[in-house]
Order: C-alpha cells, then structure tokens, then sequence
C-alpha cells in the first residue's frame, strides 16, 4: 500500500494499475515465448483465462472506488476477509480442501490480529463509510472467489506463467477504461520517485510476487494458502512504519502479529 500512495502523488491509481497489468503482462508474453509455452492452450483455457482477468480488474477498481468513501484502515480489514470466502468456497467446490473447527478457528484468530493492528484508527461506524465498506467487503469476496476458480478450473492444465499472464492481460482493458471513467487527472506530473514505484510494482509485485503466488495456489490446498495473506498487512506496518519511518514496534503490533501467528498454527493443525 505505500509504494502505491507514493505513485498515486501524481499517477490516477486505477490507471497505475493498469499501466502495472500492462506491463506485467508484457514481461510474461515476452518470457512464454521465450520458454516456447502456448499461450492459450483451448478455448476453454481462453473463456476461463478471461473470467479470472475480468474478476481481478473489477477487484481492484472496487478497491480504488471504495477508499474514496472509507478509511484506508478500514479497507485493510474488510479486504483481507478474503481468506473466509476462500475457505468457505473451497469447502464446497474444491475436492479435498475441506473447512473443519481447527481451520474456522484460525482464521478467526488471525482476522482478529489483523483487526487489533489496526483498532484505534478504525473509526466509529457512520452511514457515510457504509457504501465504501460494503465495496471493500464485496472487493475481498471477489479476490477470495478469484483464487477458488483459478484452483478449479485453470490449475489442472494450465503452468503459473499461463494464470498469471490471463489475469493481468484481461485486467488491462478494464481497469484503464475504469480509469477514463472515474478519475480526472490521470497524470499530474511523473517525478524520478514516481518512475521507483511504477517500476517497484509492474517487475516485483505484478509480475514476480504475482508468479510465486500463482506457483503456490497451483501447488497448495488454496484455503490454507490464503490464510497466510493475513501475515501481509502485519509485515507491511513492520517494514513502513517501524523500518523506513522508524516508529517502533507497538504493542499493537505484536499483539497483532502474535494472533496472526497462532491463528496460521490452528488452520494448518492436522489431527493425528
């Protein structure tokens, strides 16, 4: 979140995170080719590949929408709901991935640690904020079904480099048309600094962490892969807040990441 803010200085988000699918995708082709894979192995891989790319640009379009009526803070909470709507998906669609008490239990501790980060800058609940948090909240159901459908009908007979071009390629047309629409200006200036986090986040998050990601929902049992997003939020006030703007590490924090933590033990209990 704060390689963005610092690219939206001067940047309309919705369309930095078109220009990131862009270029992003444009990696990906370039080494698919390179590699000698196929593009779209069938029409079948083509209809889902688009699916999964439409979802994941309307997730972010409702994302950028939604924190112009709700804090940032309150967005971090509602997105990483995601991890529930995985579970309870997967439970019923995905065979073999099953929700028990253990794994229920875990994640609500882990949401817990997420919500204690983030308490005293929550606010209190006004009618204004609804229509932003409810975005957000449908914003993490959508990333949550994304990853179900990717798992079921995509992971089978496709490779990571396939699953990741599909989301950020169909993503594109979207989420700059979502830009024309909603934001004015798209381009306010381009500083050197700018130029840093536009790069930062079409090579290292749209494209390498994305690939890692995409070689672990295809590898791993999808609702025990989600539930470790809820270290993200904890790791990022880590490295921005205690790291770069040397604040400390809070009681908050540990707390936060001591649930967290307990939370990723219970969901990957195993009973003997």
């Amino acid at each position: 979140m704060a390689i963005i803010k610092i690219g939206a200085r001067e940047l309309a988000p919705l369309f930095m995170a078109g220009l990131r699918s862009f270029v992003a995708s444009l990696c990906i082709y370039i080494w698919m080719k390179a590699k000698g894979i196929t593009i779209f192995p069938s029409k079948s891989v083509l209809l889902h590949g688009l699916v999964i790319g439409l979802l994941f640009g309307f997730e972010f379009s409702l994302i950028y929408v939604g924190l112009g009526y709700t804090l940032a803070s309150r967005t971090y909470v509602l997105l990483y709901t995601a991890p529930f709507f995985v579970a309870l998906e997967a439970h019923f669609f995905l065979k073999g991935d099953r929700l028990n008490l253990w794994k229920a239990a875990g994640l609500i501790m882990a949401f817990a640690g997420v919500v204690a980060l983030f308490m005293r800058d929550l606010g209190s609940f006004s009618l204004s904020a609804l229509p932003g948090d409810l975005i957000i909240l449908a914003s993490g159901a959508i990333w949550g079904s994304t990853t179900v459908y990717l798992k079921k009908y995509l992971s089978y007979q496709t490779v990571p480099l396939q699953t990741l071009f599909y989301q950020v390629f169909f993503s594109t047309p979207l989420l700059f048309l979502m830009s024309i629409i909603v934001e004015d200006p798209i381009l306010s200036g381009f500083s050197l600094i700018t130029g840093f986090s536009v790069f930062y986040q079409c090579i290292i998050i749209a494209f390498l962490s994305y690939l890692l990601w995409f070689e672990l929902i295809h590898r791993y049992p999808v609702s025990l892969l989600h539930a470790f997003s809820f270290f993200t939020p904890i790791f990022g006030v880590l490295i921005s807040g205690a790291l770069i703007l040397g604040e400390g590490i809070s009681p908050g924090l540990i707390v936060a990441l001591a649930l967290v933590t307990l939370g990723m033990v219970l969901v990957n209990h195993r009973r003997r």
